[in-house]
């Protein structure tokens, strides 16, 4: 990642990581010891990662791999222990999350429309040895989302860019104070997503950066305070 790109990222970590650890003070679960890195778990996900960038299924992997380092770092630091992933394809950009989850003590729910990808999911995180940390629900998003109702640290939007806004709007309620909401394709899908990032970039309770912008691109939305 470059320096511009870390620096952004650095901030935004200093501010999630306020809010979500401000909003764990009442009844919050105690914190999960770290595990050292690289560790036998931590080589197994990788090695999976490195296959799919290899693999047959290459050409649906969700993220590029500098994207996917920006995850799992927005996960770890700021200690996300429940993220939403909408657009799951083969799982990639999930393993990145839960390369993070398995020091956080989270889990992640990845909602996912295509049976086929739900397999090649699947089949990747048994791989990876990391199918306690994953919730794999398969159907349209847009209706299955409601059934969630626990509070959310990190929300990642990356599968029909012009439903952005529906998913912003159902989910945001739930992103706790201090949580991120994460959309993919920022940059190469823009015209798509004209509607969601405009809310992202003019509503005062919500702060919007955007990051490698020179290739897909990232928007990473901090919500500073509950909207009234």
């Amino acid at each position: 990642m470059s320096g511009k790109t870390m620096w952004a990222v650095a901030a935004v970590v200093a501010l999630a990581g306020v809010g979500i650890l401000a909003a764990r003070k009442i009844g919050s679960a105690p914190e999960q010891s770290r595990k050292p890195w690289p560790d036998v778990e931590e080589k197994r996900i990788m090695s999976v990662l490195d296959q799919m960038l290899s693999g047959p299924h290459s050409d649906i992997l969700s993220v590029p791999p500098d994207d996917g380092k920006v995850l799992r770092l927005l996960a770890e630091a700021t200690g996300a222990r429940n993220i939403v992933e909408i657009g799951t394809s083969n799982g990639y950009a999930a393993l990145w999350f839960c390369a993070a989850l398995r020091t956080t003590g989270g889990k992640l729910t990845t909602f996912e429309i295509d049976p086929e990808r739900v397999l090649l999911a699947l089949e990747n995180f048994e791989r990876a040895g990391v199918t306690r940390l994953v919730k794999v629900v398969q159907g349209d998003a847009h209706k299955t989302v409601a059934n969630l109702k626990e509070p959310i640290d990190i929300v990642f939007l990356d599968a029909d860019k012009g439903g952005n806004l529906d998913y912003l709007n159902k989910l945001l309620p739930l992103v706790r104070e201090g949580g991120l909401i994460l959309a993919h394709d920022t940059t190469d899908s823009a015209s798509r997503m004209q509607d969601y990032l405009k809310a992202v970039t003019t509503n005062p309770a919500l702060e919007t950066i955007f990051l490698h912008e020179q290739g897909p691109g990232i928007g990473v939305t901090l919500k500073k305070h509950q909207i009234k």
